[in-house]
């Protein structure tokens, strides 16, 4: 009888600690739900307004900084039109608009209705028959015939990379050097002649043909001299 008394005694104890136990999770899991509930509505209420004020006073704050790039211009007086110009044509002269308001406002007369510039005039920086321009290119064509005189030495060697890149780092500057002083049909006739022969030279280089290309390249050397004779 005591025996099956202290065995009931335990059964009871261990439902009362499974209760507690059941009791204790069930209030944990409330809290923890509790910190997801939404907002009550005095809070919803809160931050909406504290939004709207943030939106002002960023709207506010990029009013000012935009009004400081404003052109003077634009802050016109009460009662004054709008300063504009409309292809030159009609509008305010004294606006700043495109092409400095198509030259109404500039003291010569401009290139074009829609060009800030001048017209070309004795006053002008660039004159092309200055003899500061032509030193430049009888400078070019200088350096020009020392890198021709290279080819022979890459053409020997069987380096026609190098022949093919002398003819082209360089003679870029050389055909501009040469249109720009041929002024005479003689000194046209001669400068294509030049350009015919390091065109030789450089497709004998690509075809590795050496008799070819060293002929092609001392006749570049001679129309060269051929041409710059005629300066």
């Amino acid at each position: 009888g005591l025996a099956n008394s202290g065995v009931s005694g335990n059964r009871k104890g261990n439902k009362t600690q499974q209760r507690t136990m059941k009791l204790a999770i069930l209030a944990a899991l409330v809290a923890s739900a509790s910190a997801f509930a939404p907002m009550g509505a005095n809070s919803r209420t809160s931050v909406a307004m504290e939004a709207e004020s943030s939106r002002r006073e960023a709207m506010a704050k990029f009013g000012a900084a935009a009004a400081v790039f404003l052109p003077a211009a634009a802050n016109a007086a009460v009662g004054e039109s709008p300063r504009f110009s409309v292809f030159g044509l009609i509008g305010d002269g004294t606006s700043y608009s495109e092409g400095a308001a198509y030259g109404s406002d500039q003291a010569g007369k401009v290139y074009s209705p829609y060009s800030v510039y001048g017209e070309a005039n004795e006053k002008s920086l660039y004159k092309s028959d200055s003899s500061d321009y032509a030193d430049r290119k009888k400078a070019i064509l200088a350096e020009t015939k020392v890198r021709l005189g290279k080819l022979d030495g890459y053409i020997a060697k069987k380096e026609w990379f190098n022949v093919k890149d002398e003819l082209t780092r360089y003679m870029y500057e050389t055909r501009g050097a040469v249109r720009g002083l041929s002024k005479t049909v003689q000194q046209k006739e001669k400068a294509e002649a030049f350009f015919q022969a390091i065109e030789a030279t450089y497709t004998a280089a690509t075809l590795k043909k050496g008799d070819a290309c060293s002929k092609a390249a001392a006749s570049s050397i001679a129309t060269l001299d051929a041409f710059t004779a005629t300066l």
